[in-house]
C-alpha cells in the first residue's frame, strides 16, 4: 500500500471505514493485555529461584572481612558485594556504595540530600530561588517524577541516535547556575534503546558547569541487558574514568542495580562516584541508616559468584527477551512499513521500543488500545509532566506478556495507529 499522505480523501474515507470495522471486531474479543511497564516476565523471574536456596539456617553468614551479615553495621556494604557490583558497573569497589533493593530509591535520596543539605558544602537547593534539571526526552518518567516532587523545574533536552543534544546541554550547563543536574540513561536508553556515542560521553565528562554542585545522574540501568551476542552489543565509554581525564572527578553519580537481573523487589542497588562525593554522602547517611541488607548482598555473591556469573545469567534473559523484541519489530514492519504514519527504534538491548506516531496522534492511539483491552504506557509519559508537545511518542514494553499475547497486542497497536492516522489525515483535508 502507498503512504497514507498520498491517498485521496475518498481513499482515506474507505480505508478509515475498513479499519474501524476491523477495530470493532477486535474490540469485541474482550482482550485484557498489559504492556504498560518494563516488568520481567515469569520465565525471567524463574531464572533466579536458585538464589532463594544459596543461604540456609546452617550457612556461614560472615563476609570475607569477618562481618556478621546478620547484625548491624556495614554502612557502605560488604566488600565482596561491592566488588561484584563494581565489576558490573565498571567501577573500582572502593568507589561503590551499596544501598537497598531500588536504584530509584537511591536516586531519590541523592536528590533529597542535595535539596535539604547541599552538595559538598554547597547551598541546599531548598534555599535557592530556582533549581532546574535537564531531562533527556523521550526519557524515563520516574526520573522526571523525582525532581518534580521537589519542585525542581524539568527542562527537556532532545535525545538523538547518539545521545542528548550536546550543544544545548553545554550551553545550558555553562550559562545557568540554576541547572543542577541532568538525568541520563546512557545505554539502551529508556525508551529509545539508543546508546550514547563516545563523543557524547566525552563531552558530558568535560562539561564546565556554572554551578559547582551540578552533577550528571548517570542511570546505567541496562549496562549488561543485551539482546544479542558480543558482535551485536552496544558499548559505551566508562563515565567515571572520562570525568577523571577531563579534570572533573566529582561530576558524576553513576547508578545501577540488579533489579532486572534477579528479583526486582529484592535486588541490590549501587552508586559509584568519586571518593570525595562518597565521603560527603556517607556523612549524611549515618543519620539515616546503620546499613542496608547484608544478607541479601551475601546472597547475590553466593548465587552469581562473579561478573562472569552475572553475564551467563543475562544470556538466559536475552534468550527469553530477544524473540519478543523481534516479534514487535516484525509486526510493525509488516503492518506499518512504508505507510509514513509511524517510526520506531530497533534496540539491541534494554527493555523498550520507542514509537513515534504522526503529530497529535499518540494519546488517541493509546486510548483506542485501552478501549480494546490493551494497556500501553500513557502517551506523554516519556516527557516531564506527561506533556509531549508533539503528542507523538509512545513507549512499547515487550518484556512482560507472553510471546503469543505480545503478538496480539502489537497487532492491535498497529491497527490503532493506522485507524487514528487515517482519522487525523481526514481532519486535515
Amino acid at each position: 500500500m502507498k503512504p497514507y499522505s498520498e491517498l485521496t480523501r475518498e481513499e482515506l474515507l474507505a480505508l478509515r471505514d475498513e479499519l474501524r470495522s476491523h477495530y470493532q471486531t477486535l474490540k469485541g474479543l474482550g482482550l485484557n493485555l498489559n504492556m504498560s511497564r518494563g516488568k520481567p516476565c515469569k520465565e525471567q523471574l524463574a531464572l533466579s529461584m536458585g538464589m532463594l536456596d544459596v543461604l540456609k539456617g546452617d550457612s556461614i553468614l560472615e563476609s570475607e572481612d569477618g562481618t556478621d551479615c546478620r547484625n548491624y553495621g556495614g554502612l557502605t556494604g560488604i566488600p565482596e558485594a561491592k566488588r561484584l557490583m563494581g565489576d558490573m558497573m565498571e567501577a573500582p569497589s572502593d568507589q561503590v556504595l551499596l544501598y537497598g533493593n531500588s536504584s530509584l530509591n537511591l536516586m531519590y535520596d541523592t536528590v533529597s540530600r542535595a535539596y535539604t543539605h547541599g552538595v559538598l558544602g554547597g547551598t541546599p537547593w531548598c534555599k535557592l530561588d530556582q533549581v532546574r534539571f535537564l531531562c533527556v526526552v523521550p526519557g524515563y518518567d520516574r526520573h522526571f517524577a523525582i525532581t518534580e516532587h521537589f519542585g525542581i523545574e524539568n527542562v527537556p533536552v532532545p535525545m538523538g541516535p547518539e545521545g542528548p543534544d550536546m550543544d544545548l546541554v553545554e550551553r545550558l550547563v555553562s550559562e545557568d547556575a540554576s541547572v543542577k543536574g541532568i538525568w541520563c540513561v546512557p545505554k539502551y536508553s529508556n525508551p529509545s534503546g539508543n546508546s550514547y556515542s563516545d563523543e557524547t560521553v566525552r563531552r558530558l565528562a568535560a562539561l564546565k558547569p556554572a554551578a559547582k554542585d551540578f552533577r550528571i545522574y548517570w542511570d546505567n540501568a541496562y549496562t549488561i541487558h543485551h539482546l544479542y551476542d558480543e558482535t551485536q552489543q552496544d558499548t559505551i565509554l566508562e563515565i567515571l574514568s572520562e570525568c577523571e581525564k577531563a579534570g572533573n572527578p566529582d561530576l558524576v553519580y553513576k547508578f545501577g542495580s540488579t533489579s532486572k537481573i534477579c528479583f526486582p523487589g529484592s535486588g541490590i542497588s549501587a552508586l559509584a562516584t568519586s571518593k570525595h562525593n562518597l565521603k560527603d554522602m556517607e556523612k549524611q547517611m549515618k543519620s539515616q541508616t546503620i546499613g542496608h541488607d547484608k544478607i541479601n548482598q551475601l546472597r547475590h555473591v553466593r548465587f552469581f559468584g562473579d561478573i562472569q556469573g552475572i553475564r551467563r545469567h543475562m544470556q538466559k534473559h536475552a534468550d527469553i527477551l530477544r524473540p519478543k523484541f523481534e516479534a514487535v519489530n516484525e509486526i510493525l514492519e509488516r503492518e506499518l512499513g512504508g505507510l509514513g504514519i509511524g517510526s520506531w527504534t530497533k534496540p539491541r538491548g534494554g527493555y523498550f521500543v520507542s514509537f513515534d506516531t504522526l503529530e497529535g496522534c499518540a494519546k488517541a492511539v493509546v486510548s483506542r488500545c485501552a478501549e480494546a483491552g490493551v494497556v500501553m504506557t500513557q502517551a506523554g509519559a516519556t516527557w516531564p509532566g506527561g506533556r509531549d508537545p508533539r503528542d507523538s511518542n509512545i513507549r512499547i514494553a515487550p518484556s512482560f506478556p507472553s510471546l503469543s499475547d505480545l503478538k496480539t497486542a502489537t497487532e492491535l497497536f498497529a491497527l490503532c495507529v493506522k485507524y487514528v492516522s487515517a482519522e487525523k489525515l481526514l481532519e486535515q483535508r
